[in-house]
């Protein structure tokens, strides 16, 4: 770690230890990260994640940590975070060039003043163009890779390479750049022409519904669970199946089911990440046991010693030991 810190040092990238994770992500949860980089350009990029390589040291990328629950004892190892110094974006006729720290919400209204349709389900959502591209996220079961037309981004051997859309591998909020080791850093998009007016309309409709629906006023990660297209069909969307196992206002901790929307885990004030994985562990288990089937998580957990993983994965036969353990302390 020395060495990498006389890299970060003798180049000016700016960097801290030991820093609250909860501080950079929309959950307000986690532990500290050993090192926490956060890079201004792309040389600065290529430098950090050389460095890391060279010298063994454990890293993963963030953007804004819209879908990310960091776990409680932080992350061993650095993790290198794409903000807004890697943001910006160029407008010509239908195409966009945009950085992978810009403002979704942002680049969104900027595309509705030049009169370009195509982004206005990604105007509610509180994330970097980075982190958006890497989830294919979106809403009204749209996605941004729908829009895209290549991706620059830093390769796990540090080499700077262009993909196509196909190469990214979209598909219903999945990409080849979900383990945080490619680091999305420009991408290019085409929209279609429209009229601003309508664009704007269109956008603030979007708007007024997820205040609506949404509970914007707690920490939260957007959506818990994603769409699986067998349960989709026979039962509904995530939010639909968990309201009928009647789970609304579950609660452990300060986790709890939103009372809004079901497929909403809301952090009342001091949840922890065993809260959270307790709660989700629990409304697996009973929707399991309603329909036989397990619902997906879209959120990522980030394991203190491993890195990025779909938040399903770390129960085994429904359950995890480790959090089963803790919520069972937490309810004697």
């Amino acid at each position: 770690m020395r060495r990498v810190l006389h890299v970060l040092e003798s180049m000016g990238i700016p960097f801290s230890l030991d820093e609250p994770l909860k501080n950079h992500c929309t959950w307000r949860i986690g532990g500290p990260a050993d090192l926490f980089v956060q890079p201004r350009s792309d040389e600065e990029v290529t430098a950090a994640v050389s460095a890391f390589r060279r010298n063994d040291v454990p890293w993963l990328v963030i953007g804004r940590g819209s879908n990310l629950l960091f776990d409680d004892d932080g992350f061993r190892g650095a993790i290198l975070k794409v903000g807004r110094s890697l943001g910006g974006f160029e407008i010509r006729e239908d195409r966009i060039t945009v950085g992978a720290g810009t403002w979704a919400p942002c680049l969104a209204r900027a595309s509705a003043s030049a009169g370009l349709s195509g982004l206005e389900h990604t105007v509610g959502i509180p994330g970097n163009v980075g982190g958006l591209i890497a989830m294919n996220g979106g809403s009204l079961r749209r996605s941004i890779g729908d829009s895209v037309e290549w991706v620059r981004f830093l390769d796990e051997d540090g080499v700077l390479k262009v993909f196509s859309p196909e190469e990214c591998g979209f598909s219903y909020r999945r990409s080849c750049f979900q383990d945080g080791r490619r680091v999305v850093v420009e991408a290019g998009l085409r929209l279609k022409r429209s009229m601003p007016g309508e664009v704007r309309s269109e956008m603030e409709d979007v708007l007024k519904e997820r205040k609506s629906k949404f509970p914007l006023a707690y920490p939260n990660c957007g959506s818990v669970f994603s769409n699986d297209p067998e349960i989709f069909s026979l039962w509904g969307a995530p939010g639909r199946v968990i309201e009928l196992c009647g789970l609304k206002g579950l609660r452990l901790g300060d986790a709890m089911v939103s009372e809004k929307h079901a497929n909403f885990i809301i952090n009342l004030g001091d949840a922890d990440s065993s809260d959270v994985i307790g709660l989700i562990g629990t409304i697996r288990s009973v929707v399991r046991d309603s329909i036989g089937r397990d619902i997906p998580c879209e959120v990522r957990y980030v394991e203190p010693k491993k890195g990025i993983v779909p938040l399903h994965e770390i129960f085994r036969s429904g359950d995890n030991p480790r959090f089963k353990k803790k919520e069972q302390e937490k309810r004697a």
